[in-house]
C-alpha cells in the first residue's frame, strides 16, 4: 500500500468517526429537544395548578372579610 493509499484510509476512518459523532450528536439534540418539551409542558401545568391555587386563596380571603364585615 503506497503512501497516498494509506492518507485515504486514515481520511476515511477519520470521515466515518466524523460521522458516528454527528449521529450521536443528533440523538443527544432529539433527547434534549424531547426533554425540553416535557419540561415546558410541565412548567405549564404548575402555572396552571399556581393560578387555581390563587384564585382559590383569594376566594377564600374574600369570604373572610364579608364575615369579618358582617359580625
Amino acid at each position: 500500500m503506497n503512501a497516498l493509499e494509506q492518507q485515504f484510509k486514515q481520511l476515511e476512518a477519520r470521515i466515518d468517526e466524523l460521522t458516528d459523532l454527528c449521529d450521536e450528536y443528533k440523538r443527544h439534540n432529539n433527547s434534549l429537544r424531547i426533554r425540553e418539551s416535557q419540561l415546558n409542558e410541565e412548567r405549564a401545568n404548575l402555572l396552571r395548578k399556581n393560578d387555581m391555587a390563587r384564585t382559590k386563596v383569594e376566594a377564600m380571603i374574600s369570604r373572610l372579610k364579608t364575615l369579618e364585615q358582617e359580625s
